[in-house]
């Protein structure tokens, strides 16, 4: 796709959050059959681990189907060198771009200078930024092959709003994109999203890096909402995180191509698509060791089947009874039977 793919994207941009444990292949794979974003996110990947012991589960979470083009390979890290040769693999493994995380607030994550660590060693944050732009490019300027576009994803602040400090330190390295979620670090994810900052980083834009995209993040319900956020706050694009979760017909009213078009998917659908998803999940877990019938990482799939299954008479004791099965299989029959006595209770 090239350096530019962001440019050539139609406005407003609608992209899936990076989630830790949420945005993995399964997750993704649901959205290109009921809807998909205009640009993927994997989950982050240690930059340094993709070159330690731990290279092959960093690897697994950088696995992606050519069908999820254009597709952005997450990092997070403290070190450049490490940086930089991460965003060199990045190309080689065929991403469309590179993110930087500069906004998780997960302690551990933190206690290695990463993610929102980053927001309060702004010197570090810049030289991981060209680190990054120097890796995206390295094989471009060896091989005349190509170049991916290094983008990065932020808060507002660490214990309160810094935008006028923190956010040029970003801006002046010229990212393609800045994502910013509306929220400091000490916000975490609950404290409602000062979208108000949004216009006033539009300026700080149009300053420092006019070229850059603006995607906002935070508190987003709806498809849209979305749309209204971005017209009323000049933002190049929206990123949806905890909305999308449980809910792959998110990007159907742009899916199918129209404003105003929307698809509330029925008890039936929802279910089916819990069925699906799992099975998905299993066929690219199918090497993965099983004991007892029960494959190691499927718990992890257990967050999306809470998601999927509420609003509805009876849903309680099936999410119970989800939350004990094993594989894809488990849950199939227990959907299936569930299916057989359904009555509708709108209780919603």
């Amino acid at each position: 796709m090239g350096l530019n793919f962001w440019e050539k994207l139609k406005k407003p941009i609608m992209v899936i959050a990076p989630m830790s444990g949420v945005t993995d292949d399964a997750f993704r794979l649901m959205f290109l059959k009921y809807g998909r974003p205009d640009v993927f996110w994997t989950e982050f990947a240690s930059a340094d681990g993709l070159f330690s012991r731990g290279k092959k589960f960093c690897l697994k979470v950088l696995e992606f189907n050519k069908a999820e083009k254009p597709i952005v390979a997450q990092l997070f890290g403290s070190d450049p060198v490490y940086f930089e040769k991460a965003a060199a693999l990045a190309v080689e493994l065929g991403f469309d771009g590179v993110d930087i995380n500069m906004g998780c607030p997960d302690r551990a994550i933190e206690r290695k200078g990463c993610g929102s660590a980053l927001i309060k060693t702004p010197q570090l944050a810049g030289e991981i930024i060209r680190a990054a732009k120097r890796g995206a490019s390295a094989k471009a300027s060896a091989t005349q092959g190509r170049s991916i576009p290094v983008s990065v994803k932020t808060r507002i602040g660490y214990e309160k709003n810094q935008i006028t400090e923190w956010i040029p330190v970003i801006l002046k390295e010229k990212p393609a994109v800045l994502t910013v979620h509306f929220r400091s670090r000490d916000d975490g994810y609950y404290a409602p999203a000062n979208w108000k900052l949004a216009k006033e980083i539009i300026k700080l834009r149009n300053k420092y890096s006019p070229k850059t995209l603006i995607i906002g993040n935070g508190d987003v319900k709806t498809f849209e909402q979305a749309k209204k956020l971005a017209k009323e706050n000049e933002l190049d694009g929206i990123m949806i995180g905890r909305a999308v979760v449980g809910n792959p017909w998110f990007f159907a009213p742009r899916s199918l191509g129209g404003v105003g078009l929307k698809h509330i998917p029925s008890v039936k659908e929802r279910l089916n698509a819990v069925i699906e998803h799992a099975e998905i999940f299993d066929s690219l877990h199918k090497d993965e060791k099983v004991i007892n019938g029960h494959y190691k990482k499927f718990e992890s799939l257990k967050k999306h089947f809470h998601a999927y299954t509420k609003g509805f008479y009876g849903a309680k004791d099936l999410r119970d009874q989800l939350m004990q099965t094993k594989n894809s299989r488990d849950v199939k029959k227990l959907i299936e039977d569930f299916l057989k006595d359904y009555k509708v209770h709108n209780i919603d």
